[in-house]
């Protein structure tokens, strides 16, 4: 990875990183869906001149339907369940739990797609999983007024992201980054239009609610989506890959600064716990088999 390829990682860390902020801020004037059909519906406006040639129009017309599935499972409902969860939890938190993103994948990669899972994986899984459970135990309450119900939208979120990435990867492959983007934004924004305007919000919505709303359709998504494509197009999918591990630290950095959000003990062991795991399930981070390796060293060497 080249120093601008590192820098443009840092931004899109930053820049995802502050989605969660702006949802937390917007949410509450705007409503979780109405908010996820600006950020989409201004996404696709900024995106969509990117499709203007006969090539690209042809390929995202042939795709629309492919095209509107993955902005359902990857947008739609991932995104509206977490502006819903941001109305309860701290914009830190929900990073967190949203970083196990792939191990969803992981596991639906190898129950529906036929992708192996390897040995440290399940290492990784377990390790990951424990993360979270460190992180919400004393928060799990599905009572009225309890964060329960909560903690599953985000990790129904992150199941959808991992239904997105299989998808993609099987089905959508063969399609420019381009097309990618800009059609599933548009298929989002066509989605979301009738639930979004039938939930509008009765209260005006105040400058601040908007400058928020706003920020997260140019910066988080428009923005986000072209760097991180470009970055796959330019340091590979492994190394952008990493981004999982920055976005939550983004985010509780954030949140620490902007909204007074607390860095507690139990957060930050919870936080180093599920992104071990998330390195060893991604192969970002790789287990050595010290005893073998001893083993061979010895072979060569006298005993006299």
């Amino acid at each position: 990875m080249t120093p601008a390829d590192s820098l443009r990682l840092i931004l899109l860390s930053s820049l995802w990183g502050m989605s969660f902020i702006f949802m937390r801020v917007a949410v509450p004037e705007f409503g979780p869906v109405p908010l996820i059909l600006v950020r989409m519906g201004v996404g696709a406006l900024l995106m969509v001149p990117l499709l203007l040639s006969l090539r690209y129009l042809r390929l995202a017309w042939e795709n629309k339907g492919k095209l509107a599935l993955l902005g359902l499972v990857n947008h739609v409902l991932p995104f509206s369940l977490l502006a819903l969860a941001t109305t309860r939890l701290e914009a830190g938190f929900t990073s967190l739990i949203n970083a196990t993103t792939p191990l969803f994948t992981a596991l639906l990669g190898a129950l529906f797609f036929a992708t192996p899972v390897q040995r440290r994986q399940y290492l990784g899984l377990a390790l990951a999983f424990l993360g979270v459970y460190v992180l919400s135990a004393d928060r799990l309450d599905f009572r009225l007024g309890g964060d329960g119900w909560f903690i599953l939208a985000v990790l129904g979120a992150t199941f959808c992201y991992g239904i997105a990435s299989n998808y993609s990867k099987t089905y959508l492959a063969h399609l420019p980054v381009r097309v990618l983007a800009a059609g599933s934004c548009a298929m989002s924004a066509v989605i979301l239009l009738v639930p979004g305007l039938w939930l509008w919000p009765e209260a005006p919505i105040s400058g601040q609610g908007w400058a928020n709303g706003l920020g997260l359709a140019v910066f988080s998504t428009t923005l986000g989506f072209l760097l991180y494509f470009g970055l796959i197009a330019s340091a590979g999918a492994t190394a952008t890959s990493t981004v999982t591990f920055l976005v939550p630290v983004s985010a509780l950095l954030w949140g620490y600064l902007l909204l007074d959000e607390t860095l507690s003990l139990q957060v930050l062991a919870g936080m180093a716990i599920t992104l071990t795991g998330t390195a060893i399930t991604t192969g970002l981070l790789r287990l050595r088999r010290l005893w073998p390796g001893r083993l061979a060293r010895g072979r060569g060497q006298r005993l006299d």
